[in-house]
């Protein structure tokens, strides 16, 4: 029988020489490997480990709840946000309210980078939204996770090395292995119906979709915040804000260079 994967999170409550040792050997004993092992924030540890059948981990869970020196947090089959807790031993911060908000400092690209590849590699359509003030890193994030996740990354509009706009795919480009980036500035102050058009239709495929300013993206179009699956906010700090003072101009984004929103 294959042996499943399973996520263990546990709070230290009294800390002592061994304490590691002591789980270990009861892991050991009741025949659950473990796989991954990491701290998880202060004074919490999370594992990945592997069991034959549920029983076992019922009776793990059983014995881990009799101990004094720990509080077990999760015990569960491990989610996505499980796996990379551990292998970068930390949470991701998550917006309280709008679950599907995640926010990152620039000193946390590389953890950023793994999140969005790990969303890449799923299959479907998937629409991902990136907030962030000029030149934090959201189109070498993009970038650098489609190199990760094994896709092809495709630019319908972006100001990266020069202004792009995208009227038409070549036959090649209609594929689900494809990560389509949008500037949702330039797309939606500088493109033409037929640009749209494209937009559209690529909307449509079963594919990933990453949009850089999505606020700005539905401002202007029949697309709301809730068609997204996932906002990221990248920040050069925790305490930046992330405006479009740039771009302001009577209240409409119409500056007439986009260069500072490179990324």
């Amino acid at each position: 029988m294959e042996k499943k994967v399973w996520y263990l999170e546990y709070e230290i409550q009294k800390n002592r020489p061994g304490l590691l040792g002591d789980i270990s050997s009861l892991l050991g004993m009741l025949k659950i490997n473990i796989v991954t092992i990491n701290g998880i924030d202060e004074g919490r540890r999370g594992l990945l480990i592997k069991a034959e059948d549920n029983e076992r981990i019922q009776r793990l869970e059983s014995i881990l709840n009799t101990m004094d020196t720990i509080k077990v947090i999760k015990l569960r089959e491990p989610k996505l946000m499980d796996r990379l807790a551990v292998r970068h031993g930390r949470y991701i911060q998550r917006d309280a309210d709008d679950k599907k908000t995640f926010r990152f400092v620039r000193d946390d690209l590389g953890v950023l980078v793994d999140f969005m590849a790990e969303l890449m590699k799923q299959d479907g359509h998937k629409l991902i939204g990136i907030r962030g003030m000029p030149r934090v890193g959201k189109t070498e994030s993009i970038v650098a996770s489609s190199v990760c996740a094994s896709k092809r990354w495709l630019f319908v509009s972006s100001t990266l090395l020069k202004q792009t706009i995208r009227n038409q795919l070549i036959e090649d480009e209609y594929s689900a292995n494809n990560v389509f980036i949008i500037d949702g500035i330039v797309s939606t102050r500088r493109a033409n119906e037929r640009h749209w058009q494209l937009i559209r239709e690529i909307m449509r495929m079963p594919t990933v979709k990453v949009i850089e300013h999505p606020d700005v993206f539905v401002q202007n179009t029949e697309y709301t915040m809730d068609d997204f699956d996932y906002i990221i906010e990248l920040r050069n700090d925790p305490s930046e804000e992330i405006t479009y003072d740039l771009v302001n101009h009577n209240n409409m984004f119409s500056a007439p260079d986009f260069g500072g929103f490179d990324f």
